[in-house]
């Protein structure tokens, strides 16, 4: 995923995302063919790539043909969950880390979500932001555990995960109240219904993860809100 941080503001965060998008879908066409270019369920792209670095260097290509190379930064979900099985990674799939590649800023479920040690000894280690979804599933319980373990410094909200606005809204203030980030987070079929981006900014978040910019159903922060004023503390 990408992440617009050089932007001055969310018209120009949507603008870099949208841009980043058509020029990645180029990208892919020139090296893989048009086939290569159909998009899934919530508007990524799926080549047919053999390693993680060939993602990440064809996101790196994309950013700097769009011309964001000083404002656009590169995150990873890693959902280490689905290929961890009982307490063992799957790794035959993969291939080791090149450190010359993309700096990655921000990752997601590096571990699987009742691998708490892997977790705390991965956060100890590390200087980006680590986000918990399998391991938090938004859930104030296991929210207030990984920061009692330290074992992430990011919560990703999911509104129909934990059932309820209020306790989204509860699960958001208690992430914030231990120093981590909050990502609200759309869910794969999204509707057209803007919402979340309203959730957003009352949560003051600062921090929203939307689907592809693909087709309809669009963007869920596609018909952004007017302009408000500097978020007031939620009661």
């Amino acid at each position: 995923m990408i992440l617009p941080v050089g932007a001055g503001s969310f018209r120009e965060a949507m603008r870099i995302g949208a841009e980043v998008y058509h020029s990645l879908k180029g990208v892919i066409k020139g090296k893989y063919g048009k086939d290569a270019t159909n998009v899934g369920d919530e508007g990524g792209f799926a080549p047919n790539i053999l390693e993680n670095n060939e993602a990440l260097e064809l996101l790196k290509a994309a950013i700097a043909q769009a011309g964001y190379p000083d404002k656009v930064v590169i995150g990873m979900d890693v959902a280490a969950s689905e290929f961890c099985r009982g307490g063992r990674y799957d790794l035959d799939f993969k291939s080791p880390p090149d450190p010359r590649g993309p700096t990655v800023v921000s990752i997601e479920d590096p571990f699987d979500q009742d691998d708490w040690e892997g977790w705390q000894r991965f956060l100890a280690q590390v200087g980006i932001q680590v986000v918990g979804d399998d391991l938090t599933v938004t859930n104030p319980k296991r929210i207030q555990r990984a920061a009692e373990l330290r074992a992430c410094n990011c919560l990703l909200l999911k509104v129909n995960q934990i059932g309820s606005v209020t306790e989204s809204i509860q699960a958001c203030k208690l992430a914030q109240s231990h120093g981590w980030g909050v990502m609200v987070s759309h869910r794969s079929g999204e509707t057209e219904d803007t919402f979340i981006a309203d959730l957003v900014v009352g949560l003051c978040t600062g921090q929203v993860r939307a689907p592809g910019p693909a087709r309809v159903p669009p963007c869920p922060l596609g018909s952004p809100t007017p302009p408000r004023p500097p978020c007031p503390s939620v009661p």
